[in-house]
């Protein structure tokens, strides 16, 4: 079951790309429909909460016993439906959001590769086959970035996004063969711990790790890549920016975490976090385009899940947790509510937007609610894993809390502002063409709009 979701939009790539001139647009529903076998994994959510562990172990080169090791536990499984469930709205929302011109084909053969490059990394056990999942969603996401490869401007933030993350995968490739050598086996659970951290290689290892979990999740001075990938299609910057390769980051810091139970670890990631959270929302606050506005949100709430995870406690690793999965759903309902604005006001500049609760009340019902859980108020999402993390920041110190409060004061400001594209009077570049959008469109960021009241009220 688990190799099945990961195969499944592969096999679903291949079944796009043969059947894309016939189907047209129908593709999106076979790329939806791809994805899931990954989001029948919640059915083993009930064991995975008691502790089980499901493995799966392949041959793949017998000759020097290195195996396809699978592992499903319940933090790979909240990723891993998390991709899925994005995933398939994502596919739904392209339908109605690309143009009949677009290459329907190529666009869902890229994003179907991409996810299934993402379920793969999430789910392995094996260092090497990790790293082979890790280099495969650099690829997939150059190529989406640049699917408007006739425009300049998406090339350049597919070209810098790939030489960035890019070299962070060099850096991986060094660091997990240093771990692979001094813990003496590429299998995370069979990794010697004490030989590791007792080895010279450990230090060098811990180091080459943490900057490629940096240079993909966008943390300082890294974080350039991520708004200039934002010229990519809207439903890429949801699927991407917001659920996944971003974060990818973040899990390779929470899933190798066990390895470095040392205060170096902590001291780097809690620092660089921490000022990656501070630093982003300033930069957010300064933004006119609502899409530049999101990207560097996303990149602030990135430092603070690298920073949650970089404690390497408990308690941190469920604020944590809890925020990475209300912070999927409250960005990429906000990506689609831009996408929608962008699509139906032709614009995302603030300066010429304002008063489209008037014209688009289901749109704006929905950015209410996503903006505000992004801001941490209750009975939100949002406001349950602040919570928690002030709790983590306050136990870390007052540099720490400081630091916490001035990127959510932040926080707070740019969610508010916006919010100003929906109040006010109405105002766009032509309002008398101003309308709801159809359901095609808002029904992909409703979900996500009732999956931050839920994780709120249900906790």
């Amino acid at each position: 079951m688990i190799l099945a979701s990961i195969l499944a939009p592969f096999l679903g790539a291949v079944l796009v790309t043969l059947l894309g001139a016939r189907l047209k647009r129908g593709v999106g529903v076979l790329a939806a429909l791809s994805l899931l076998p990954a989001l029948g994994l919640v059915l083993r959510a009930p064991g995975a909460t008691n502790g089980e562990v499901g493995r799966e172990t392949f041959a793949w080169v017998p000759q020097i016993g290195l195996n396809v090791e699978l592992r499903l536990d319940g933090f790979s499984l909240s990723f891993a439906v998390l991709i899925a469930s994005i995933g398939v709205l994502t596919s739904l929302y392209g339908l109605s959001y690309l143009y009949r011109r677009e290459n329907f084909a190529r666009f869902y053969t890229y994003l179907l590769l991409f996810a299934g490059s993402m379920l793969g990394l999430v789910l392995s056990e094996n260092l090497v086959l990790l790293f082979a999942f890790w280099e495969l969603t650099s690829v997939t996401s150059f190529l989406l970035i640049g699917y408007w490869h006739q425009r300049r401007a998406s090339r350049d933030g597919a070209v810098k996004a790939l030489v960035v993350t890019g070299a962070g995968g060099l850096a991986l490739l060094a660091g997990t063969a240093l771990i692979a050598v001094a813990g003496g086996s590429t299998n995370l659970s069979r990794i010697d711990v004490a030989a590791l951290q007792a080895s010279p290689l450990f230090v060098p290892a811990m180091l080459l790790v943490l900057l490629a979990a940096f240079t993909k999740s966008a943390q300082l001075p890294f974080h350039l890549w991520l708004p200039t990938a934002m010229e990519a299609p809207t439903p890429v910057s949801a699927f991407l920016h917001s659920a996944t390769m971003v974060k990818a980051g973040v899990f390779l810091v929470a899933k190798l975490g066990f390895l470095f139970t040392v205060p170096l670890f902590t001291n780097v990631t809690v620092t660089v976090g921490l000022a990656t959270l501070a630093w982003g929302a300033y930069l957010a606050l300064r933004q006119t385009d609502l899409k530049a506005l999101l990207a560097y949100s996303t990149v602030s709430q990135l430092g603070l899940l690298t920073a949650l995870y970089g404690l390497n406690d408990a308690e941190a690793r469920l604020a944590a947790t809890a925020h990475l999965l209300n912070h999927a759903a409250f960005k990429a309902a906000l990506f689609f509510v831009v996408g929608i604005v962008d699509h139906h006001a032709g614009t995302r500049l603030l300066r010429d937007l304002s008063g489209l609760r008037r014209v688009m009340p289901v749109t704006f019902a929905v950015a209410v609610v996503a903006a505000l859980s992004m801001a941490g108020v209750p009975p939100l999402g949002g406001f349950v894993s602040k919570e928690l993390f002030y709790e983590r920041m306050i136990a870390a110190g007052p540099l720490p809390v400081t630091l916490a409060v001035f990127g959510s004061a932040f926080t707070f400001a740019y969610s508010l502002k916006f919010l100003t594209a929906f109040t006010g009077p109405l105002r766009a570049p032509k309002p008398e063409k101003l309308h709801e959008a159809s359901p095609g469109l808002w029904g992909a960021a409703l979900p996500l709009a009732l999956a931050a009241v839920a994780f709120g009220v249900a906790p």
